[in-house]
């Protein structure tokens, strides 16, 4: 991984040159700027980590600056503010336009190292919560003990020992994800950012702001290249990128520098790129739909996942990690497979892989009851039919609605009809779920379900 960049920003000379030689000491890479001007410059250089500001500069005081980057492209790099007159009223200011610190001079280098590594562990950790955010459920790395897996898992950790592009196949739904993140996990590269940016729909006549960002004056959109440096950038569907844009994008990978787009200087940068494609590759390059000088570009270290149903041994332990995944994020009950229900999984040739599993296994933890699977429920979520379960109306609901709302309103139902025939007997219904007292207490209480009131209800009606 590349040093974290930081930018130093403060008009007096003997600050910022301190500043930088102690920095870089200290293993961080340094740019300066003297004012304001040439601070928008740096910036639109190169995309700093960090930044140091000072308030009082002869052209544009450091909080209209730090107001302009906040109102004009999002303030996704940490500021830490430097004053020697600064005020509790400056400070505020600073914070509530995003600054992340504010130290006040003469400068204590013990509390300005502190204030750095903070920052950038902030960041950090705000970068990876959007990384999680995209990872519907997070995988660590390839489930599955079967020979195929343990060979994957073993070519990545070798794969991961060089800074090399990489190129990831396999069937839609196989894992090529999960193999990507694995993968950045084990590389030099881990204490940087992994980047996801899905190309699949880009076409010449649409600016590929999403990977290239932009500039328009003062203004500066940062692309998944930028936001991807020191770390590594995975590019889903490679295989969908128009022409036009393969060269664009081949000729940043060569040259590690590009342009935004309506910018007028390069940027450098120090990525490392994995591809993914469920398509034939070679197929679309003798097609003329891919380009060969790129194919060989990004193939040099191929990586295959291997399709489901050619591991349909994994399939129980994957049922099971997911399900375990599922109970714990969504407190679904836990639900085991019955003999029979095992079977019929492993023979299934699972045509959309591990993604249709992960929504199988959701699907009967949402719409089961009780605490086996039989056969019956998986042929159902085979077929992407509902089971049918007796609500009020004694028909199945929600289908339609959105899955979170769905699952509330079946959970609902469900209770409802557990509660009026068990007679009001918590336990029962507790027993009949298959979970214990005390989590149906809270979930009853979460659904606003109220069991005397679904008791007297019934005894009303008779």
């Amino acid at each position: 991984m590349t040093a974290a960049h930081i930018l130093i920003v403060d008009d007096e000379p003997d600050i910022r040159n301190l500043l930088k030689e102690i920095l870089e000491d200290e293993g961080y890479e340094v740019s300066v700027a003297e004012n304001g001007e040439s601070a928008r410059q740096a910036r639109r250089a190169r995309r700093p980590d960090l930044i140091l500001l000072d308030i009082w500069m002869p052209d544009t005081d450091g909080i209209t600056l730090l107001k302009e980057w906040s109102e004009s492209s999002r303030l996704n790099t940490p500021v830490i503010m430097m004053s020697g007159h600064g005020t509790v009223e400056t400070a505020v200011e600073a914070t509530r336009l995003g600054a992340y610190d504010y130290i006040e001079k003469p400068l204590s280098m013990a509390k300005l190292f502190l204030a750095v590594r903070r920052a950038l562990e902030v960041a950090k950790l705000k970068q990876e919560n959007v990384e999680l955010r995209q990872e519907v459920l997070p995988v660590a790395e390839p489930v599955g003990r079967g020979s195929l897996m343990q060979a994957l898992r073993e070519r990545i950790k070798r794969v991961a020992q060089h800074d090399t592009p990489v190129l990831i196949t396999g069937e839609s739904g196989s894992g090529k994800e999960i193999a990507a993140r694995y993968l950045h996990r084990l590389s030099h590269r881990s204490a940087g950012p992994f980047v996801r940016a899905t190309v699949a729909g880009m076409t010449g006549g649409s600016p590929p702001v999403e990977i290239f960002g932009s500039e328009d004056g003062d203004t500066i959109h940062f692309g998944s290249l930028e936001l991807a440096n020191g770390g590594t950038l995975f590019l889903e569907d490679i295989a969908d990128m128009e022409r036009g844009l393969q060269a664009r994008l081949l000729g940043a990978l060569i040259h590690q520098s590009f342009q935004r787009v309506d910018g007028l200087t390069p940027v450098h940068i120090n990525v490392q790129i994995i591809a993914a494609t469920s398509r034939d590759l070679p197929a679309e390059v003798q097609a003329g739909r891919f380009r060969e000088d790129l194919y060989y570009h990004l193939n040099v270290v191929p990586v295959h996942v291997p399709s489901l149903r050619d591991h349909r041994e994994d399939v129980p332990e994957l049922f099971e990690f997911y399900m375990n995944l599922l109970v714990t994020r969504d407190n679904l009950p836990y639900r085991r497979l019955s003999v029979a229900s095992q079977n019929r999984l492993r023979n299934y040739d699972w045509p959309g892989n591990i993604r249709e599993l992960k929504n199988v296994t959701q699907r009967l933890l949402i719409f089961g009851s009780g605490q086996e699977i039989d056969d019956r429920e998986v042929e159902a979520a085979l077929g992407g039919a509902v089971p049918r379960v007796v609500s009020v109306a004694d028909e199945p609901q929600g289908v339609e609605l959105p899955l979170k709302e769905a699952r509330e309103q079946f959970e609902r139902a469900y209770f409802e009809h557990q509660i009026r025939k068990a007679g009001g007997s918590i336990s029962k219904v507790a027993n009949q779920a298959g979970i214990e007292r005390t989590h149906l207490y809270r979930k009853l209480r979460a659904l606003n379900v109220d069991a005397k009131q679904i008791m007297e209800q019934k005894n009303k009606s008779g």
